[in-house]
């Protein structure tokens, strides 16, 4: 997995989980920021040599992340996603919003079935979601607390459906699961998800 879609997958997927931030706030400076912060998160991670007896830290601003996501992230988004923004409340929490394409969605998981949701949804539509994102001890599990589709209030089922969809690969041919506890990457022990801000921990 390239590192662009480990970072995607691990501040987007489990937790960064996309909301709504301000056109000012973003700036390819603050782009490159974060990608030359990610490039030293994975460096660290992959050093042999013994670790510092002091947490090394890294602080990853909300109008970073969001930078990159509008001027650096086109490659390791999946298709029929657009816009992510992100917006990290505090004590765990982030909620976000992204513009899905649902029609190649509903295409292959429509039963037929009158009251079937795949067979009343379609077109381009914002997705919503928020949640608490749990991350210690080299492990991250995201805790969904509530989703919503073109404004609607949906299930996790259907929520899952699109996030299985949209992070298939090769190697994980039924993509993430929502609730699953997942190993960080690069050697990270813990993210702190603070104000307008995750600070992560190697």
């Amino acid at each position: 997995m390239s590192r662009g879609r480990t970072i995607f997958g691990v501040f987007v997927a489990f937790a960064l989980a996309l909301a709504g931030l301000q056109a000012r706030d973003v700036s390819r400076q603050q782009a490159d920021s974060f990608a030359k912060k990610v490039a030293i998160i994975a460096q660290r991670g992959g050093a042999s040599a013994p670790r510092a007896s002091a947490a090394r830290r890294t602080v990853l601003s909300e109008s970073e992340v969001n930078s990159w996501f509008t001027y650096r992230a086109q490659e390791h988004i999946p298709k029929g996603v657009t816009e992510p923004k992100v917006t990290i409340i505090g004590n765990g929490r982030v909620m976000g919003l992204a513009t899905v394409d649902l029609d190649v969605v509903s295409k292959q998981r429509a039963s037929g079935s009158t009251f079937d949701i795949w067979n009343l949804v379609g077109g381009r539509v914002p997705v919503t979601v928020t949640g608490v994102l749990d991350a210690k001890g080299g492990r991250g599990r995201f805790d969904l607390q509530s989703a919503t589709l073109g404004g609607v209030p949906v299930p996790k089922m259907v929520l899952q459906e699109l996030v299985s969809y949209y992070s298939r690969t090769p190697e994980n041919p039924e993509g993430v699961r929502i609730d699953t506890p997942f190993a960080l990457p690069a050697n990270i022990q813990q993210i702190d998800v603070a104000p307008g801000q995750a600070v992560v921990v190697q």
